[in-house]
């Protein structure tokens, strides 16, 4: 059984780009090869210019999807000692967690051990401990699991500021709204295949947009402005924005004496772009809980 078939990826420097996908998608298997943590059975890949990962690896930072740390060593040393791991010397590594806990208010958890600290805390101290050496590349896998929404903004913050400084961020996430809200391009991994890459916006633009419109009359000749497969609920009319846009819908409403009482045009979310591009049935197993959410 192939775990990925035909992964074809390539990340533009600076961006902040995300895998979505299922669970068992193949996302956390592209991460590895792309890393160089495994090798692929066939093709090529290229890591900040390297064609062996593991010669890149000083200048990436990498988060994954199991989580582990030392439970007895404190907050600081845990942040220096994966700065250590990455070349950075050991006194510089503990001067820059002592900044990095400071900047993010986790300045009083510095000489805590990591078992006595929640699992938002911890969560934190080992993403800090993949930022430690500055990397060009940062490559996050499944970074929201777990996290309460107050962490979760706190990791999209830390997630903005570090693509503000100039690395490039990839990370996988099976939460759509984390793409949507973060990304300027996606790839959408299912059954192993990618199905989509390219810009949200361009993702969404698969969809038209839909209209919402809520009338006072029931009956007359403007129903026949509004397309045979309108889905009407009471007074509520729901379709697709027609293909000569919304004048011409307008004009015939207000003709016909419709009597609008509302009318919005929504434009398609992320969600239902990926139930499109990927199918009703990886929408519904993006739901299932991650590895790292099993464990917790």
């Amino acid at each position: 059984m192939r775990a990925v078939d035909g992964i074809d990826l390539a990340v533009p420097p600076g961006a902040i780009y995300g895998v979505l996908g299922p669970n068992g998608a193949g996302k956390t298997t592209t991460l590895r090869m792309l890393l160089g943590i495994i090798d692929p059975d066939a093709g090529t890949r290229s890591l900040l210019g390297y064609d062996r990962p593991l010669e890149a690896a000083p200048l990436v930072g990498y988060l994954p999807e199991e989580r582990g740390l030392y439970p007895a060593m404190q907050a600081r040393e845990a942040i220096a000692f994966m700065g250590a791991l990455r070349g950075l010397p050991l006194a510089e590594g503990r001067r820059r967690a002592d900044a990095l806990l400071e900047e993010y208010e986790l300045g009083h958890a510095a000489k805590k051990t990591i078992r006595t600290l929640s699992k938002g805390m911890a969560q934190t101290v080992q993403l800090l401990g993949t930022l430690i050496h500055k990397p060009r590349l940062i490559v996050l896998d499944e970074p929201f699991s777990g996290l309460d929404a107050l962490n979760q903004g706190r990791l999209e913050t830390m997630i903005r500021a570090q693509a503000t400084e100039g690395a490039t961020v990839l990370f996988s996430t099976h939460v759509i709204a984390h793409a949507e809200r973060l990304c300027e391009r996606i790839a959408i991994i299912a059954g192993g295949k990618v199905r989509f890459e390219g810009r949200v916006d361009e993702a969404r633009d698969r969809l038209r947009p839909q209209v919402r419109l809520r009338t006072r009359a029931t009956s007359g000749p403007w129903r026949s402005a509004i397309p045979a497969d309108a889905v009407q609920n009471g007074a509520d009319w729901n379709f697709e924005l027609p293909d000569d846009g919304i004048e011409p819908l307008l004009n015939a409403l207000i003709q016909g004496q419709a009597g609008i009482e509302s009318l919005s045009i929504e434009r398609p979310g992320l969600h239902d772009a990926f139930v499109a591009i990927a199918g009703a049935k990886a929408a519904a197993d993006m739901a299932a809980p991650t590895v790292a959410e099993k464990v917790a």
